[in-house]
């Protein structure tokens, strides 16, 4: 598994939107993003940060069933 990066908060966005993921709504700042999926509707916070600690960014990996390399590959 390869390292994490340190990104800001809207670039971590922009990659989940090409992966298929909406904006449904900010609160403050947390960043709301959903994708609908045959089976299930995921849902996941991206904190509004620059940057966004690597620890987080790793969590909202896992979150959206990606992998550290898929995830590298939208950005």
């Amino acid at each position: 598994m390869s390292n994490v990066p340190s990104l800001s908060f809207d670039r971590i966005v922009r990659a989940l939107k090409r992966d298929g993921w909406t904006v449904i709504r900010q609160t403050g700042s947390h960043i709301r993003l959903q994708k609908q999926t045959p089976e299930e509707t995921l849902k996941l916070t991206v904190p509004a940060h620059r940057p966004v600690k690597r620890s987080t960014l790793s969590h909202i990996i896992k979150q959206a069933d990606l992998s550290v390399e898929d995830f590298l590959k939208l950005l």
